[in-house]
């Protein structure tokens, strides 16, 4: 892994891959958002219990799923960065949360939507809310004490130990519908086992989940692009850059 991780340990190659992916996920986020969301919103039949209501699940579900998605490739990033101390993975950390804490927010604001007329409340302690309301936290303060140091290898070492200490949340959130009698409705989406969902729903479903990690990955690398820039700007190759631009 050290062979294919230590090229990338220069700014300069680092950047380079970015600007290399970047069209890619910009491609993949504008065609399967686009899709997704006609389909999603205008053309899959309405639910025969939720009706309309449920089509909430466009947004929340795959905001939800890149929630924990983001958080774990944050923390693959904070593991590289402390094993193999590569200073890119540090700002790749730092890049990823967020946007991270973004789809969280998002995750928790439509599911209080979309609880308000199923359950009656806006909020419930129930154990899956909890939990990833607790993943918005730890996001938060990935951030807050990267930002609390000035020695910025102290604070990128700090904040690499708590992205990979709060993974221990991720099962929990994803698993807590079984281990806790809660409000929140069991999975639907399973790898092993039929989905709940018919098809007509599931595929616009599954294409929104796409867009939105590919939307994560574009905005997670034009912040790892401007986190590089900053972190290198008395370089020369930055300064040529600058001058070209």
């Amino acid at each position: 892994m050290w062979k294919w991780l230590h090229p990338y340990a220069k700014a300069d190659r680092a950047y380079q891959l970015c600007n290399t992916l970047l069209p890619y996920f910009a491609v993949i986020t504008v065609v399967c958002l686009v899709v997704g969301w006609v389909w999603g919103l205008a053309f899959a039949p309405a639910d025969y219990q939720q009706k309309d209501s449920y089509r909430i699940i466009f947004i929340h579900v795959p905001s939800a799923i890149l929630s924990m998605g983001a958080y774990s490739s944050m923390a693959i990033a904070a593991i590289v960065a402390l094993v193999w101390q590569l200073r890119n993975a540090e700002l790749a950390v730092i890049a990823i949360a967020p946007v991270g804490a973004a789809m969280t927010a998002i995750a928790l604001i439509t599911g209080a939507a979309w609880g308000k007329p199923m359950w009656g409340a806006w909020w419930v302690w129930d154990a899956r809310l909890t939990s990833e309301l607790i993943l918005l936290f730890l996001y938060l303060g990935v951030l807050s004490l990267y930002h609390a140091f000035e020695d910025k290898k102290a604070a990128g070492k700090a904040a690499c130990i708590l992205a990979i200490v709060g993974v221990i949340n991720l099962p929990i959130i994803h698993f807590s519908v079984e281990w806790w009698n809660t409000l929140h409705q069991g999975a639907t989406i399973t790898k092993f086992d039929t989905s709940a969902i018919d098809p007509s729903m599931l595929w616009p479903l599954f294409i929104n989940i796409a867009g939105f990690a590919g939307f994560v990955g574009v905005i997670s690398l034009i912040r790892l692009k401007n986190e590089i820039l900053q972190r290198e700007k008395h370089r020369p190759w930055v300064r040529s850059l600058v001058s070209r631009g």
